[in-house]
């Protein structure tokens, strides 16, 4: 098919703006990206970062869109990008049947349970620090001769000359405007001078230890409709007591910092085309799990433009 190479403005410069403007400019397009916050501004840089489908629906979208970022994660981990692959468990308090996404990735197995879980299982998964994995995706960009610009907009830019690309989050529940975008708060401690060498996961609490670069970010909360950006100390000493008991590790660590995000999440993710305008909003706590595969479909949606 020949593609026929246009303008396209990216709305956000998280970690899915960034990722599908990288998949529209090598695919020949002029790209600009458009954002309020940049990168290291973003609710992106909060993230564990660890990959796992978590708040994202439907399942069988997602499998998909899940499996193709895990494939490229493991093509590029290493070097200066900040992604590794990084060994872990997932502990469960109850007999448990495979994931729905086990089809997204080659080898997750049984483990024995540590004391006081019922079940368990492990994987390699793809690990980013995300400060350092932004700042490779945005240096990424601009090699390919895309531009990021910081601009406050009140709605979507009308797409007269260019595909607009909406990747603006949480933004988008008042630029498009679709009110069923929501905040699901996040707030996790960021810890050093810890020895952890793997991830672990309690998905029910939810309770995780995930290792990034020098620090530990441990965590987590999951609270729907909650706008609060300031850490709660006392939830911060929770996630602390919870982490602790299930690596301990942890227990007694440095505090670095104390972080929340707000994952923006929907009933489904919206990846679409309205015209000439490309939705790609709505992954909850699995924006950085999806990216490219929800890249690669958005390039395919500007191309049929």
């Amino acid at each position: 098919m020949l593609i026929r190479m246009q303008r396209v403005v990216v709305i956000g410069a998280g970690v899915i703006g960034l990722t599908c403007a990288i998949r529209l400019a090598e695919a020949g397009h002029r790209v600009d990206v458009i954002a309020r916050d940049l990168p290291l501004e973003t609710t992106s840089t909060v993230a564990a970062a660890l990959w796992y489908p978590y708040l994202a629906l439907p399942q069988d979208l997602v499998t998909g869109w899940a499996a193709t970022s895990y494939r490229v994660f493991a093509e590029i981990a290493g070097g200066d990008t900040g992604v590794r692959m990084l060994n872990g468990t997932e502990v469960m308090r109850g007999a448990t049947p495979d994931p729905w996404w086990r089809a997204a990735i080659p080898d997750l197995h049984r483990v024995d349970p540590p004391a006081g879980f019922a079940d368990a299982w492990g994987f390699a998964a793809p690990v980013a620090d995300m400060p350092v994995y932004l700042g490779w995706l945005r240096a990424r960009l601009e090699r390919l001769g895309g531009t990021l610009t910081r601009a406050a907009l009140e709605a979507l830019p009308e797409p007269a000359d260019a595909v607009v690309v909406d990747c603006a989050g949480l933004g988008a529940r008042g630029l498009v405007p679709d009110e069923s975008v929501r905040p699901v708060r996040g707030q996790v401690v960021v810890l050093a001078d810890c020895e952890v060498d793997r991830w672990w996961l309690d998905g029910a609490t939810p309770t995780y230890v995930v290792p990034r670069g020098e620090t530990v970010v441990v965590g987590g909360t999951e609270e729907p409709g909650d706008w609060h950006r300031t850490p709660r100390p006392e939830t911060a000493e929770d996630i602390l007591v919870r982490a602790s008991a299930l690596v301990p590790a942890v227990a007694g660590a440095r505090i670095v910092a104390h972080r929340v995000g707000l994952r923006p999440s929907r009933p489904t993710v919206r990846v679409e085309a309205v015209g000439r305008v490309v939705h790609c909003y709505g992954h909850g706590g699995a924006g950085m799990t999806l990216s490219w595969g929800c890249a690669a479909d958005v390039a395919a949606l500007v191309a049929a433009i």
